[in-house]
């Protein structure tokens, strides 16, 4: 099972969980925790390879990494806890997973907040992807990565979060990393599919203005989904949640308070 952390509160029956983005850990989430662990109850965890569940990485081998496993690794964890329904925050490819998550089981989903999020490959996206693909068995990983990060968040504010994410992504290993980057085949189907199917779960995106590579999709879907709504923190980049902490605590916690108690009722999607 991943590893896990909990913190409970003394009185409130939310949950929030937190998912975190390929390359990080748990610890992306540390500006939040604090705010949070007032008003809700919090769980971390850490994805498959990554932080302190790259122990487990025997239990995978021979595996084949997709959406759908890694988010039966996060239902795993809730059913140990016995978590029925949670409020869940993810951030860059990890709002994939919360939205697959939507689709297993939306009942157990009250809300979604996605920061930034990922929601239609760009071109310059899908080229880096096609780059890295052609190299990725000869170019050492984190010189990848790097770029990624380069290209991503490419201003001196964003130094703060670049260097989070690139150091996060150095404690994992080749072939965890090879692992990871192969789920990228399945990115574009997957997010034409959400991009076309909206689940009626009330939905936060929570997007730098200067995340120019993936806002502008989100402000699209954003027209097209009734139960989404966009908030946008200036002087921010891809990681709001590190290069603008106070702002993000404020409205996604107001967010989840308006939600809290709301029974989401949708098909699931193939248990």
């Amino acid at each position: 099972m991943l590893y896990y952390k909990q913190y409970l509160h003394p009185a409130s029956e939310e949950w929030t969980v937190f998912i975190h983005g390929a390359g990080g850990s748990s610890s992306i989430w540390f500006k939040q925790l604090k705010e949070y662990k007032r008003h809700f109850n919090v769980l971390l965890l850490d994805l498959r390879g990554h932080g302190r569940s790259k122990d487990l990485l025997k239990e995978y081998i021979g595996q084949t990494y997709t959406f759908k496993n890694i988010s039966h690794d996060v239902l795993e964890v809730l059913d140990h806890l016995k978590i029925k329904t949670a409020h869940f925050i993810g951030i860059s490819l990890g709002c994939i997973i919360i939205r697959t998550l939507g689709e297993l089981q939306p009942e157990r989903v009250k809300s979604m907040i996605l920061g930034g999020a990922i929601t239609r490959m760009t071109f310059r996206s899908n080229f880096l992807m096609y780059g890295g693909n052609l190299f990725k068995k000869v170019v050492p990983y984190m010189w990848l990565y790097s770029l990624f990060a380069w290209v991503i968040m490419p201003k001196k504010r964003h130094e703060k979060s670049r260097s989070l994410f690139i150091n996060e992504a150095k404690r994992l290993a080749q072939k965890e990393f090879l692992r990871w980057y192969k789920m990228t085949s399945e990115v574009n189907p997957l997010l034409k599919y959400f991009n076309e199917t909206e689940l009626s779960i009330p939905t936060l995106y929570v997007m730098g203005e200067e995340d120019h590579m993936f806002l502008p999709p989100v402000k699209q879907i954003v027209k097209r989904h009734t139960f989404a709504t966009l908030q946008i923190l200036h002087d921010s980049g891809h990681v709001v949640n590190v290069d603008q902490p106070d702002q993000f605590n404020l409205h996604t916690i107001a967010f989840i308070k308006r939600h809290s108690g709301i029974s989401i009722e949708t098909q699931s999607w193939n248990r």
